[in-house]
């Protein structure tokens, strides 16, 4: 946005451990805190003029002068304040604040003059923080007990494509939530934009001047919260807060994976932020009404669009309450749009069709071509001039050059220095000797049953069986990577890479294979990693069932770098083969409507498996130990999910 002269602010939290380290041991993945901020972070300036209160806790009171959301112990009450300090429960149920201290980082646009601020927040103690009168006995253990509320942004949620409703992540998703908005409206009333009143009352303008993206559903809480402002502090009417919430409020859907969608128990919330459920409440009973009368009679329709899931465990659906509160609705590559409309939001994009649009996710040239492969970049440079770097749509003048043997030579000769450069890096860093001219084969994402790192596995080792079974045939030599971190608490992904690490001991150290075929765990794969894997890569793998994968935009990195794609027609790989032409892709295995068919119809892998000799082979080697001879059952709950879960 910096590039293109886009005014924005990006906010988020200034986590003070990011996604963990990972290293292998034994074969397993084992999760390392990652303390970032150890050596200081030089891009980032606190603000603490800016420090912002953020409330948790409390209660409602409903008074003349409207609805007030106050401490327990209203009015200095303090019957029970005994009782609570002895059961050290107080601070659960007292109103509780914590500040937010704002860290800017400068987001410069490409040589033009633009400066963009991404803004983090960090949660700090009040200095009076458990320190009431009642509590003056225990200086010390107040001071200790500032930990409670500055963890909020200690640590970022490691989970990939998966909901887990544990009460700091809320805490999390309203702390930024409520710093951001109070921040937005102070700089909203603050600036003139032509108004007369020496501070702005008026919120009529706010949607034309102000507008929120809600990336996911993580930040959803900014509907409610943006209401409760405009109609209990701004003393706003219903209707009309809800009419500028609606206009300045964006959703952006980013999966399709029923695991992954936000639903949060109604009895977290109601401890928690009891005045934002009343106003959730409010909100899915209009839009309840608007849908009953609409189509009278059908319950059924009702249940499915409510925010509120009813059951033993009542639920806030996050997604129904970002659709609801929002003007426009996007998925991210065409294919993912048409699912969101057909199925994810069915009945709601029947309700309102015009809501619904498709934005296709893009990389920054900037860092996936010109900083991480300057050897490309002058190649291309060389031919047709620096205006590609800012408008990528000019690379089609290379099709000039598809025939031109210095060109092609130029590509190649950098593509060869990329991968004798990276096999020294993976030689010093893991010590392994690598054929440098190998086909590099490469499997870069976060570890998932869905980007099925697996079914790349049975490749290897049904590549593996035939090099054993005719060791006189020529074959390509072949050096696979796969890197990715699995969410510490997902038992399969782990698998997963025990398994990839398994393959590797047994085939690079078979004296039959050679250096026809290694198999590499990229440990720790992150953006640093990318940038030296990806220029280096001859093959992309990008294999996620069709219809799981709602983009994915390292697919997108690889073409960049020159390097040829296999994958399924899923997420933006569909974009990718219509601009390339589908003949210079290796696309593979079911459309989105061959899976709904299957899905339908069942789906048997023992029918595969007693049809097909070679896969036979490949899952009685995982089963019987042959990768695990130490511990032969070790692979047995991949297996089985393989045989009768999949």
């Amino acid at each position: 946005m910096a590039t293109l002269g886009l005014g924005a602010y990006g906010y988020g939290i200034r986590y003070e451990f990011g996604i963990f380290n990972q290293k292998i041991v034994d074969g397993w993945q084992v999760e390392e805190a990652d303390d970032w901020l150890r050596y200081g972070n030089p891009w980032e300036k606190a603000r603490p003029e800016y420090m912002l209160p953020v409330h948790f806790y409390g209660r409602v009171e409903h008074t003349p002068d409207g609805v007030k959301w106050v401490d327990t112990q209203a009015g200095g009450a303090h019957l029970e304040k005994q009782a609570l300090v002895q059961t050290k429960l107080f601070f659960f149920f007292e109103r509780v604040v914590v500040l937010a201290m704002p860290y800017d980082t400068p987001v410069p646009g490409y040589k033009n003059n633009t400066v963009n601020t991404m803004r983090l927040w960090s949660a700090k103690a009040p200095n009076d923080f458990n320190l009431e009168e009642f509590n003056v006995g225990d200086y010390i253990q107040a001071v200790l007990d500032r930990n409670l509320a500055e963890n909020i942004s200690r640590v970022l949620y490691p989970n990939d494509n998966f909901f887990e409703g544990k009460e700091l992540r809320l805490k999390q998703e309203y702390f930024v939530v409520a710093a951001t908005l109070q921040d937005i409206i102070r700089r909203f009333k603050s600036s003139k934009f032509g108004c007369r009143d020496p501070v702005r009352t008026c919120f009529e303008t706010f949607p034309d001047k102000v507008a929120i993206q809600l990336n996911d559903t993580h930040p959803a809480l900014a509907i409610p919260e943006l209401m409760r402002i405009l109609v209990d502090v701004e003393k706003m009417d219903w209707d009309k807060a809800w009419e500028i919430t609606k206009r300045t409020c964006a959703y952006t859907n980013h999966t399709v994976l029923p695991e992954a969608l936000e639903r949060w128990p109604v009895s977290m919330f109601e401890k928690l932020l009891p005045r934002h459920l009343e106003i959730i409440f409010e909100i899915n009973q209009k839009h309840l009404d608007h849908v009953a009368a609409l189509f009278p009679g059908d319950i059924d329709r009702l249940r499915r669009m409510s925010v509120v899931e009813e059951g033993d465990c009542k639920r806030i659906n996050m997604a129904h309450l970002c659709v609801i509160g929002s003007h426009a609705i996007n998925g991210v590559a065409r294919i993912h749009s048409e699912i969101v409309k057909n199925s994810v939001f069915k009945d709601f994009y029947e309700l309102e069709p015009e809501k619904f649009q498709n934005k296709t996710n893009g990389i920054t040239p900037r860092r996936w071509l010109l900083l991480c492969n300057p050897g490309l970049s002058d190649v291309i440079v060389e031919r047709i001039g620096e205006d590609f770097i800012t408008d990528l749509s000019q690379l089609k003048k290379l099709l000039d050059f598809v025939n031109d043997e210095a060109f092609i030579r130029d590509v190649a000769k950098v593509k060869q220095e990329n991968k004798l450069k990276f096999s020294a890096y993976l030689e010093e860093q893991y010590k392994v000797k690598i054929n440098p001219s190998s086909l590099f084969d490469v499997h870069v994402k976060r570890i998932h049953e869905y980007k099925r790192q697996l079914l790349n596995c049975l490749h290897i080792i049904t590549l593996y069986n035939r090099i054993r079974k005719d060791p006189k045939k020529s074959y390509v030599p072949r050096t696979v990577m796969i890197g990715g971190k699995a969410a510490p608490g997902y038992h399969m992904a782990k698998m997963i890479i025990k398994l990839i690490t398994s393959i590797g001991d047994v085939i690079n150290n078979d004296p039959y294979i050679g250096d026809r075929l290694k198999v590499i765990f990229l440990e720790n794969y992150r953006v640093s990693l990318a940038e030296k894997v990806i220029p280096a890569a001859d093959l992309s793998e990008q294999i996620s069932t069709a219809g799981t994968e709602a983009s994915g935009t390292g697919n997108m990195k690889f073409m960049l770098n020159g390097a040829l794609t296999i994958g399924t027609m899923d997420g933006a790989n569909v974009e990718m083969a219509e601009e390339a032409g589908e003949k210079n892709l290796f696309i593979f295995g079911m459309r989105v409507e061959d899976v709904e068919a299957m899905d339908k119809k069942g789906y048997s892998a023992k029918e595969y498996y007693d049809r097909i000799p070679e896969l036979r082979q490949v899952i009685d080697q995982i089963s019987s130990g042959f990768f695990s001879p130490n511990d032969p059952g070790c692979f047995r709950d991949v297996v089985n999910m393989l045989m009768y879960h999949d």
